[in-house]
């Protein structure tokens, strides 16, 4: 982890708090260091940012890492619902990668 680049983002947090860029690029930097800090940040970015789509991504793999797969699965369905719903069919096709691959659905050769 950069120690400046965190110092940085955090006195960009503190000059706007609402700005979700800097919240993913928080939740982002803390994975490297503190998942329960980064978890926060995600959580955040879900309840007052929902149509940032990039978010779901991070967050449900997070959660699953953090064995709570139950939430991670919830996220997963939430993301592809907003990513549809925003348009944003290149975070749709991401997210369902990844949802597939959760499920055991990811259907790619072994040999």
């Amino acid at each position: 982890m950069n120690a400046s680049r965190l110092t940085q983002l955090l006195e960009f947090y503190r000059e706007d708090p609402a700005d979700a860029f800097t919240i993913y690029a928080l939740a982002t930097e803390y994975l490297k260091l503190d998942m329960n800090e980064s978890r926060r940040y995600y959580e955040l970015l879900l309840a007052e940012h929902p149509n940032y789509v990039g978010t779901y991504y991070h967050a449900a793999k997070l959660y699953n890492d953090l064995g709570l797969p139950e939430k991670a699965e919830e996220v997963y369905q939430k993301g592809l619902k907003i990513s549809r719903q925003e348009g944003n069919m290149h975070a749709f096709s991401e997210l369902q990668q990844a949802y597939n691959k959760f499920k055991g659905l990811d259907y790619e050769d072994e040999d």
